[in-house]
Order: C-alpha cells, then sequence, then structure tokens
C-alpha cells in the first residue's frame, strides 16, 4: 500500500554543472503533474512524466528540475556587419567632432559585436538526468511506501473498530425480529383483541413486515464487503480507487440498516460504525 503524499530529492555534480530534481507528491483523484524546468531542459520533461507514470498511478506531483553551470562550453562569435555599422558610425562622429577614434577593445563592450554561443545541446546533461532522477524517485517511492504502510496500520484499527459494531448488530438482530413481532401483535391485539391474534391473514401480513423490516441481507452484505476490505489492504497493487467505491457501498448498507432498524442498541452500532467509515474515506484519500 502506497501513500499519495511524498517527497524525493536527487543532485548530480560534476566539475561542468551541478543538477538538482525535486518532486513534491500529493492527493488528487488523478494523476496530475507539474513542471518548473530549467529552460536548457525542457526537451526532458516527457522523458521524466514517463519515469514518473511508471511508480505513480494518481497524484499531482510538483516537479522541479534546477541546473546551475560552472563551466559550460561555449564559442565566441562575432558580427562583422555590425561591427562595421558601428565603426562606420564612430568614424563620421569622429570627423564631426574631432574625437579621436577609439581603440580595438573598445568595440568588444559593445553589444552584440561579440556573444556568446552554446556548443552543447540538451543531450549533454542526460547523465545528470538520470542519475538525479532516479535518486529522486527511488526516494519519492520509499517515503510513499513508508508512509502508506502507517495509513495501513490506522484502516486496520478502523476496520476492527466497524467490525466489532457489527458483530454486536448481528448479535441483536433476531431480538430485533422478535421485537418487531411482539409490538405488531400487541398492536393488533389492541385494535381486535384476542381473536385476530392467530388470523392467517394477519400472520401472514406479520411475516411480509418481518421480511420488509429484516437486516440479515444488509449483514451478510457487509461481512462480504468487509471481508473484500481486508483484502485489499493486503493487497500490493494500488488499492485507493476500489476503496474508494468500496466505502460507496458499505455506507449504502448502514443506511438501509439505520432505516429498518427498531432498538437503540443497533441505531448506536451504526452511529459507530457511520463515524468509523467516515474515518476510513478519510484515510483511503490518502491512498494510491
Amino acid at each position: 500500500m502506497k501513500s499519495m503524499t511524498g517527497y524525493g530529492y536527487g543532485i548530480y555534480k560534476s566539475e561542468a554543472y551541478i543538477l538538482e530534481i525535486e518532486i513534491k507528491s500529493y492527493n488528487n483523484r488523478y494523476l496530475d503533474i507539474s513542471h518548473n524546468i530549467n529552460y536548457l531542459l525542457s526537451s526532458y520533461e516527457s522523458y521524466v512524466d514517463e519515469k514518473i507514470r511508471a511508480i505513480c498511478s494518481r497524484g499531482h506531483l510538483d516537479v522541479s528540475i534546477r541546473l546551475k553551470s560552472l563551466s559550460t562550453p561555449t564559442d565566441l562569435v562575432l558580427d562583422e556587419n555590425l561591427l562595421s555599422q558601428y565603426k562606420n558610425s564612430i568614424e563620421r562622429i569622429s570627423a564631426l567632432t574631432g574625437a579621436s577614434l577609439p581603440d580595438a577593445g573598445f568595440y568588444t563592450t559593445l553589444e552584440g559585436v561579440v556573444s556568446n554561443t552554446l556548443t552543447i545541446g540538451s543531450e549533454y546533461y542526460k547523465e545528470g538526468v538520470d542519475y538525479a532522477l532516479s535518486s529522486a524517485l527511488k526516494m519519492l517511492e520509499e517515503s510513499k511506501i513508508r508512509e502508506g504502510e502507517g495509513t495501513k496500520k490506522d484502516l486496520e484499527a478502523l476496520g476492527a473498530k466497524f467490525r466489532a459494531s457489527l458483530d454486536v448488530i448481528l448479535g441483536k438482530k433476531d431480538e430485533m425480529e422478535a421485537y418487531f413481532k411482539k409490538i405488531l401483535l400487541d398492536k393488533y391485539e389492541e385494535l381486535l383483541g384476542e381473536k385476530g391474534k392467530d388470523d392467517p391473514r394477519f400472520l401472514s401480513e406479520v411475516a411480509a413486515l418481518l421480511v420488509k423490516y429484516s437486516i440479515n441481507e444488509e449483514c451478510s452484505r457487509l461481512k462480504v464487503h468487509l471481508d473484500e476490505y481486508d483484502k485489499l489492504l493486503s493487497s500490493k497493487e494500488n488499492v485507493g480507487k476500489k476503496l474508494d467505491f468500496l466505502c460507496q457501498e458499505m455506507n449504502r448498507e448502514i443506511n438501509t440498516t439505520a432505516s429498518k432498524s427498531q432498538m437503540v442498541e443497533i441505531n448506536l452500532e451504526v452511529v459507530k460504525m457511520k463515524d468509523a467509515l467516515e474515518d476510513i474515506r478519510e484515510q483511503a484519500r490518502n491512498i494510491e
């Protein structure tokens, strides 16, 4: 089980440059990746995303790639046309004003006459990107697993709390049916007297109402859902979405049980189950 929240960092150092990659992961329903990448490394965006998708199926990730050049290979380029224009203009100014002409060094300070151009492409940084990215993803994966194990323990405790309340309800359901039957019989006796107790039509109606207000099916389905819940917690796959769907199904059965319940003891356990389920859903939102 992995959490959707995590942090990863990797750094590569060489004599030519320092490259850092930082990845922060947060909860999100789908996989969403945001980038803050040095412009020299922008061509690696899809490559980085592909590596992230290999270990992340959900979550919002902020990816930052920083680059500090220490000795980047460059070439000096002389713009002869621009230099000629500068020279002609300065000579004209000198002729008009009588000012002396500057030396050659002056021309190199003029904007655009001499410029630096990179002699390398983005592939020059491939080794650094691979090393830093591998380190960052390894740390991210470890932090997601570590936090996921903590969440798993919380979910196991909440599942046990839910199951304890269900066990109480299972022990009370027969008593609830007997209680409901007694209420019906007492009401009928109050209205029609003793003579109506054995009326087949009445007994048939009582049986139909008992079936309608029985919680046997709801309890059986909740037991099945809890077994599936335990399986998901033990699974090595990403189970966040499955847990979310399962919680919806369990909530439906709880609500139906609450609507049928005629006993305070059962209603109290239903409230406990709803509280536990709400905590489960909150924790499940952190699971990838």
